[in-house]
């Protein structure tokens, strides 16, 4: 098992939460990634747009959208 990531590139992060299911929908001093649910309801989700995305955010992140640190890790490393 991988560790989770310390400090995260941005774009990275991004990529991964693209892989699982979500889209940027606006990018500005804040990013709002919107999460599509297999049950038809969406999910939004806010991250601040630094280089570097802290791990205690992303596991805040995580836990507010309901996504396993595991989908996260497997989407994160793959891309």
């Amino acid at each position: 098992m991988m560790s989770f990531p310390a400090d995260a590139p941005l774009e990275r992060v991004i990529k991964a939460f693209k892989r699982l299911g979500s889209r940027e929908v606006r990018r500005g001093n804040h990013i709002l990634i919107l999460r599509e649910n297999a049950d038809g309801t969406r999910t939004p989700l806010t991250m601040p747009s630094h280089r570097r995305v802290k791990g205690s955010t992303l596991r805040s992140i995580l836990t507010q959208t309901r996504i396993s640190r595991q989908d996260f890790l497997d989407a994160f490393n793959a891309t």
